[in-house]
């Protein structure tokens, strides 16, 4: 990326040169701006800022200060940008150690990498002299390694650009949050170029090289050093040739709450009303699924939303002893809420439950097994529907695998309520776990009593709740409740927001409404993973704000998806432009979704010409990734053509992003299949791209 360098400006002067940059280093020393002024500026800007505050520079405007007194003053002013939200902090080589020890605490703190920096305005030393101050500012807390020198001389531009071709001495420590230590990952942690005019162009070749960004000024007048180039300039010629992604969304309603809260409507006592609702091909089967039970729906206009307003049946175990047949349409999730509630609903007389498009042909392991071991008979060919389910559930106290996900068991906690004892049941080794607390949320809001307790080792007590290290969940229903009418607010679907996140993240920005950042669902955990590779997101006006994200400098990072797998595709391309080596682990949990979607990203990756692997050991998909700068500049963009969803609407959001940046159009075989989850995403996603 470009960063503009802004300099001898008063505090009204930077809020005006920021909205003409992409990315911005703002001279503390050389701003007229109070430590007020500085946490409002950091702490507002949507785009990835750079705090530098030089010790030299500070020490020439105040001459009357001790050296001593400088320091601090520096530090005082960094500390503060780190603070308010600066994504990075500039900390010269040569500054105390005292102001390094507190600097980098507050850099670990919140987030924000820290430069180590080092200038040479006489000329440029040999290259062991060049490695040796690498490997100074790497052991003294370097997160990202500046080294800035004069070029006389071609030669000493690449002698400096030829600290690019051997990253091994450049091993970072676990800091900042960009915490993946294997030697792997080090490339994209340096920034080398030459000052003066003979250096001009490593400016630009840095980029080239791998650099995460370069720095350019907001005018010629503007200028911090010779040779420096002018910030549009240099943008024009990376990213001139681009499309340019701008987005202004309202995310959908999350159709995983919209299902449950759906089917816990119908079968309530009285009138819900579901307010937020959005149409969706799996939450229109939710509606069918609800009507077949026996419930009312209607449709409420509500301004520019619209309620259900859903009057259910009052379950009660074997209250629908007519129920023969429950169609769920392609979705995975009604399928297996309605195993278990079916069960318990008829009298005891056969159930058949059948599905359609991908649905039909998507097994479900392990559904026999755990509903023979309550007591319920199920039948099915090869684990697929249609499966027929018969009898109550009878066993009491209940012992069941997580590993195939749970879907499964949010059916089961929908279905306990209704039985006729108080039941126990125990998850072993819990997967997709922010989806089971997303069921018993719902089943909260629609008056049924539910306690969970979750369980784990030394490391899980330690972890302050880290649910990737719970071994198991135990649940605990009392017997014979009835589901109690509810007025329920659908949150917006993070789901939906992840490919306009990602894709503002490489190619432009997003302002994204609907989400709230307290939510249960999964895959909120895109946010993490975003801060993770170094994209700037912010959101201003408390947790259900609008969210903004900026393309950023992204570098490789480190994935747990276990729990949100749906992020796997979208996220696979995020680390296509990531630079450096990234690992997403959890690729087991791909192999049973709307496609093999294990097979499918790497089929896609392979055909893209990412390379790209599975470690079967550790079950992680290792990318290698380059940066979109270094796309450009070394001819290596994505290569488009011909593309099979696989009937997988996340295969086709995630095939979108990669539109913005491949060699040729992409073409999808199927992008009607988005209508599963989010019929205009298609029109939403085109309409936000800028030619």
């Amino acid at each position: 990326m470009i960063c503009t360098v802004l300099k001898d400006k008063n505090f009204d002067e930077l809020l005006a040169a920021l909205d003409e940059c992409r990315m911005a280093e703002i001279r503390l020393d050389l701003c007229d701006v109070s430590e007020d002024e500085i946490e409002e500026i950091f702490s507002t800007a949507d785009i990835p800022l750079v705090a530098t505050c030089r010790i030299a520079e500070t020490a020439k405007r105040h001459p009357e200060m001790s050296p001593v007194a400088v320091a601090s003053l520096c530090e005082k002013r960094l500390i503060a940008a780190i603070k308010a939200g600066a994504s990075y902090a500039d900390l010269e080589i040569e500054a105390p150690k005292e102001n390094l020890k507190r600097v980098k605490s507050a850099c670990e703190d919140n987030g924000t990498l820290l430069i180590r920096s080092f200038h040479d305005f006489k000329g440029t030393d040999s290259t062991e002299a060049l490695k040796a101050v690498v490997e100074k500012c790497v052991y003294h807390g370097a997160d990202i390694v500046k080294i800035v020198t004069t070029a006389n001389s071609a030669e000493d531009a690449a002698r400096v650009l030829a600290l690019y071709d051997d990253p091994s001495y450049l091993a970072l420590p676990q800091t900042g949050r960009h915490a993946s230590p294997a030697p792997e990952t080090t490339e994209g942690r340096l920034i080398a170029f030459c000052m003066g005019e003979t250096g001009r162009d490593s400016r630009m070749e840095c980029l080239r090289k791998g650099a995460p960004f370069t720095y350019a000024a907001l005018t010629a007048e503007d200028a911090a050093a010779p040779g420096q180039m002018v910030a549009e300039t240099m943008s024009d010629t990376v990213y001139g040739g681009l499309p340019f992604f701008d987005a202004d969304v309202i995310v959908p309603s999350s159709k995983s709450f919209v299902q449950r809260a759906v089917i816990a409507a119908a079968l309530s006592e009285g009138t819900s009303r579901l307010r937020n609702y959005t149409s969706c091909e799996d939450s229109e089967s939710a509606v069918r699924v609800a009507e077949h039970l026996g419930a009312k729906v209607e449709r409420e206009k509500a301004g520019d939303e619209t309620n259900l307003v859903i009057t259910g049946v009052g379950a009660s175990e074997g209250c629908l002893p007519e129920l023969k047949e429950i169609h769920v349409g392609e979705s995975g999730l009604l399928a297996r809420l309605m195993i278990p509630l079916a069960a318990e609903l008829s009298d005891g007389q056969d159930v058949r439950i059948t599905g359609e498009k991908t649905l039909a042909g998507r097994r479900l392991p392990g559904a026999g097994e755990i509903m023979a071991g309550l007591g319920v008979r199920t039948a099915a060919v090869e684990e697929k529907l249609p499966v027929t389910v018969g009898g109550h559930i009878s066993e009491l106290k209940a012992e069941v695998s997580g590993v195939s996900g749970s879907q499964l068991i949010s059916g089961l906690l929908m279905a306990m309520p209704l039985v006729d004892r108080n039941m126990t049941l125990l998850v072993e080794n819990p997967k997709s776990i922010p989806y089971t607390f997303m069921t018993a949320e719902v089943l909260k809001k629609f008056g049924v009593k539910i306690s969970n307790e979750m369980l784990g080792g030394r490391d899980f007590l330690e972890s302050d709740g880290d649910w990737s290290l719970c071994t198991e969940m135990i649940f605990k229903v009392r017997a014979g409740q009835k589901y109690v009418a509810a007025d329920f607010d659908i949150e917006g679907d993070w789901s939906a927001a992840v490919p306009v996140m990602v894709a503002a993240s490489i190619f432009g920005k997003a302002c994204i409404d609907g989400l709230d950042t307290n939510s249960l669902q999964a895959d909120i955990a895109i946010m993490d993973i975003l801060m993770a590779a170094g994209a700037s997101i912010t959101q201003l006006d408390g947790d259900d704000g609008e969210i903004h994200v900026q393309q950023a400098p992204l570098l490789a990072f480190e994935a747990d998806v276990s729990h949100c797998p749906d992020l796997f595709p979208c996220v696979s391309v995020l680390a296509a432009f990531c630079q450096g080596r990234s690992r997403i682990y959890g690729v087991s949990r791909l192999r049973n979704k709307e496609s093999d979607r294990a097979a499918a990203i790497m089929e896609m990756l392979d055909k893209l010409g990412v390379e790209a692997g599975i470690d079967e050991p550790s079950d992680a998909l290792v990318i290698t990734g380059h940066s979109l700068a270094w796309r450009v500049l070394n001819g290596g963009m994505l290569r488009g053509g011909k593309f099979s969803s696989r009937h997988d609407h996340r295969m086709v959001m995630a095939l979108k992003v990669v539109s913005l940046g491949a060699d040729a159009p992409v073409e999808i075989d199927d992008e009607s299949c988005v209508s599963k989850s989010w019929p205009d995403f298609i029109a939403t996603f085109d309409g936000s791209v800028v030619k």
